[in-house]
């Protein structure tokens, strides 16, 4: 069965959709406009609806016509804190606040999907879960909505879970998705360099926490190309570095932070323990002292062998096998891993841009936009992935 054709039949309400939220972005956990439309189609399409979860998590249970499995899928529904500088007749009217990930195509194609489940219910066994998530934008609104038993308490616990995002680093028209850890484990980190302040022309009265800060930066870039193995995959990134108020003042502390990527647990680890032994000695050594912290933000996102094949047929049927990658990995993170830890699924990338147009600026831009005839993909291949899950499960 393909839903290629209602998928197209429903297109320019996807754009409505779309472009209404697109003009009303809202923050991570401040969804509440967003959850509000939501919850009121949802209801109007006859799903059983729960709101306010994790704060402004909305799920929408239907169940098919007779017993079965379940399947969930998943839409995160934030907006990021961008001041968006298009010249689209639909760009955000909140000030500072911009819908520059595509998570506005996300609950449009949530939407979607949720009419053609409900329209063809009869045809599938079993239970959906659809599943619109707060937060995914650096604020683990996944790991909320599983801490608030998400996938026990409303509904069915599902047997697989699905998802996708659109992606402006493909063009429209083509997908990736691989087996096994597809998106990478992401830990944040703090160091602290405290040395002893002084006057900068007389610097041997002083342990200058700024050279102390930059031998440990130096020092840093030695993890992943000595101590990684060159068959793997990480990254170790300082983002920032503050210290210091004037030109001639040596201060008393150096403030950095960065960011570790990674794909394999014991890989993470080794990292970890390297950057704490390189900043304590390097500090150590230049009579500095060094105080790391390191936070956990998510775990990789790593795809069922089974629903990724399935998913990975559908991507084909409807784009052509020609246009699914099946090798395709990105240091990226996104907490749909706290799902995928829970309940075995898969992870999609969905080509959205298209550069002839200019819409190809990279997510998280201020000019970020999209091709819109990626919302009719989405709702075709999910809706088609959810169906043929629940008729092969049987």
């Amino acid at each position: 069965m393909s839903f290629r054709s209602e998928a197209n039949a429903l297109q320019q309400q996807l754009v409505n959709w779309r472009r209404d939220l697109h003009m009303h972005p809202e923050l991570g956990f401040q969804e509440e406009r967003t959850a509000g439309l939501v919850a009121r189609h949802l209801t109007d399409l006859g799903y059983r609806v729960y709101t306010g979860i994790a704060k402004t998590g909305v799920i929408a249970v239907l169940q098919g016509t007779r017993p079965g499995p379940t399947a969930m899928l998943r839409f995160d529904m934030d907006a990021l804190p961008i001041q968006e500088e298009t010249t689209v007749a639909y760009a955000s009217q909140n000030p500072g606040v911009m819908h520059a990930c595509g998570h506005d195509a996300h609950v449009a194609i949530g939407l979607g999907t949720a009419v053609l489940l409900q329209r063809h219910r009869a045809e599938w066994p079993g239970s959906v879960k659809l599943v619109f998530q707060p937060a995914e934008e650096g604020m683990n609104g996944a790991a909320a909505m599983v801490d608030a038993r998400a996938l026990d308490d409303y509904g069915p616990r599902p047997d697989v879970a699905f998802g996708l995002h659109v992606w402006n680093r493909s063009p429209l028209g083509q997908a990736g998705l691989t087996t096994g850890p597809m998106m990478a484990a992401s830990d944040s980190w703090t160091l602290e360099v405290r040395g002893h302040g002084g006057h900068g022309a007389i610097p041997h009265q002083t342990v200058d926490p700024i050279v102390v800060a930059a031998q440990i930066i130096g020092a840093i870039q030695t993890i992943v190309s000595r101590n990684v193995d060159p068959q793997k995959t990480a990254v170790v990134t300082v983002g920032t570095i503050h210290g210091g108020t004037a030109f001639n003042i040596i201060p008393d502390q150096v403030a950095l932070t960065g960011t570790i990527r990674t794909f394999d647990a014991a890989e993470r680890e080794k990292i970890l323990n390297r950057l704490e032994k390189l900043c304590q000695g390097v500090a150590a050594a230049m009579g500095a002292e060094a105080k790391l912290k390191v936070e956990m933000l998510t775990p990789a996102v790593v795809n069922d062998q089974a629903a990724t094949g399935l998913m990975r047929q559908v991507a084909q049927s409807v784009l052509g096998p020609e246009n699914v990658f099946a090798d395709f990995r990105t240091m990226g993170s996104e907490d749909m891993a706290y799902f995928l830890r829970e309940v075995p699924g898969t992870y999609m990338f969905l080509g959205s841009a298209n550069s002839e147009r200019g819409l190809d600026y990279p997510h998280h831009n201020a000019r970020f936009d999209i091709d819109e005839d990626v919302l009719s993909l989405g709702v075709a291949i999910l809706t088609e992935t959810a169906v043929r899950f629940l008729n092969r499960a049987q």
